[in-house]
C-alpha cells in the first residue's frame, strides 16, 4: 500500500486550518464543541492511500483535530467519563458538528429516528468521539426502541465518502426480538454485542426493548473483549489469519466489498487506534454512561 500525504498541517491551539482553506478558530471552542486548550495541537491532513495490487480503489483518509482527554473528569474506576451530559468532545463523522438527529435527553445521547434506515438523511449521520484510542476498555450503557437497530463502532478511521464501519468492528445494538437484522447473518452475528456478521454474542443476555443494557468492549495489543450485561460475550484477535478469515467468511470479504476487507483487515491503521462511534441506522436509540479507560 502506497500512501500519498496531499495536505497536512499542524498548528497550536488558537488557531484552526481545515481543507478549505485558513480558518480561525480565536473563540471559546472549536467546531466540534471542545473547549479552547493551550496544550491541544490541530492536525487537519487528508491522505490518498493507493493499493498497488490493484485490488481495491485508492482512498483518502481524513485526519481532524484530536480532543485533548486533560478535560474530562476520570472517576473511581479510572475511566475517563467522555460523556457529561454535553456534547462536549462529539461531532459527526467527516463533519465538524454534531448532527441535528443527535440530541441529549434525559441525561443521554439520543438519537431520533428518520425511518430511513442508512440512508442517513441530511440532519443524521454517524457520531464520534473526537480522539483516536488504541488500548482501552470502553463501557457504554444503551438501549433501544421497539424494532431499533444501532451500533457501536471503535477503531475507526475518517475515509472520505464511505461509511464509518468499512473501517471499524462493530459490536451490533438491536431489538433482538423484533429486528429482522436478528434472524439473518448465522447462528446468530447480527444481534446485540455481537461482532457484527463474524461472531455471535454468546450467551445472549440482551434485555428487551425500551430497558438499558450494558456493553463493555476491551482492546488490547490486538486482542478484542465483548461484555454485555456483566458477562463475557465474544473473544477475537485482530491482525491475525484469525480476523482475515472472520472477514473472509462475512459481508466484508476480498470478494464481495474489497476495499471495506482492506480496510478492516488492517483496522486501526497504522497506528492501530481509532475513534469511537455511534452509529445512525434510522432508529431511535440511546446511549449514556459512555466511559473509557486507557490500557497503555
Amino acid at each position: 500500500m502506497k500512501r500519498i500525504s496531499i495536505f497536512t498541517i499542524a498548528i497550536a491551539a488558537g488557531f484552526f486550518v481545515s481543507c478549505g482553506g485558513g480558518k480561525k478558530a480565536d473563540r471559546a471552542t472549536t467546531e466540534s464543541g471542545v473547549p479552547k486548550n493551550p496544550n491541544l495541537v490541530a492536525e487537519t491532513s487528508e491522505e490518498i492511500y493507493v493499493d498497488s495490487t490493484a485490488t481495491s480503489p485508492a482512498y483518502v483518509i481524513v485526519n481532524k483535530p484530536q480532543v485533548n482527554l486533560d478535560g474530562f473528569t476520570t472517576d473511581k474506576d479510572g475511566y475517563k467519563v467522555i460523556f457529561d451530559g454535553t456534547f462536549k468532545g462529539w461531532r459527526g463523522y467527516l463533519k465538524d458538528t454534531v448532527p441535528g438527529r443527535w440530541i441529549v435527553d434525559d441525561g443521554a445521547i439520543k438519537f431520533n429516528g428518520s425511518g430511513g434506515g442508512e440512508a442517513q438523511v441530511r440532519d443524521g449521520g454517524d457520531l464520534i468521539f473526537a480522539r483516536r484510542f488504541k488500548n482501552f476498555e470502553l463501557s457504554v450503557d444503551w438501549k433501544v426502541a421497539k424494532g431499533s437497530n444501532s451500533g457501536i463502532l471503535y477503531l475507526a478511521q475518517e475515509i472520505k465518502g464511505q461509511p464509518i464501519y468499512i473501517s471499524a468492528p462493530e459490536s451490533q445494538v438491536l431489538d433482538n426480538e423484533n429486528h429482522p437484522d436478528a434472524k439473518l447473518g448465522i447462528q446468530g452475528n447480527r444481534q446485540s454485542s455481537s461482532l457484527y456478521d463474524m461472531i455471535p454474542a454468546k450467551p445472549q443476555n440482551a434485555k428487551p426493548f425500551g430497558e438499558w443494557n450494558n456493553t463493555t468492549i476491551t482492546v488490547y495489543k490486538g486482542t478484542v473483549i465483548h461484555a454485555q450485561n456483566g458477562a463475557t460475550v465474544l473473544e477475537y484477535h485482530l491482525w491475525t489469519a484469525q480476523w482475515t478469515e472472520l472477514l473472509q467468511n462475512s459481508k466484508f470479504s476480498l470478494e464481495k466489498w474489497p476495499l471495506a476487507f482492506e480496510l478492516l483487515n488492517n483496522c486501526g491503521g497504522e497506528n492501530h487506534e481509532g475513534y469511537i462511534g455511534l452509529q445512525d441506522h434510522g432508529d431511535d436509540v440511546w446511549y449514556k454512561n459512555i466511559r473509557v479507560k486507557i490500557l497503555d
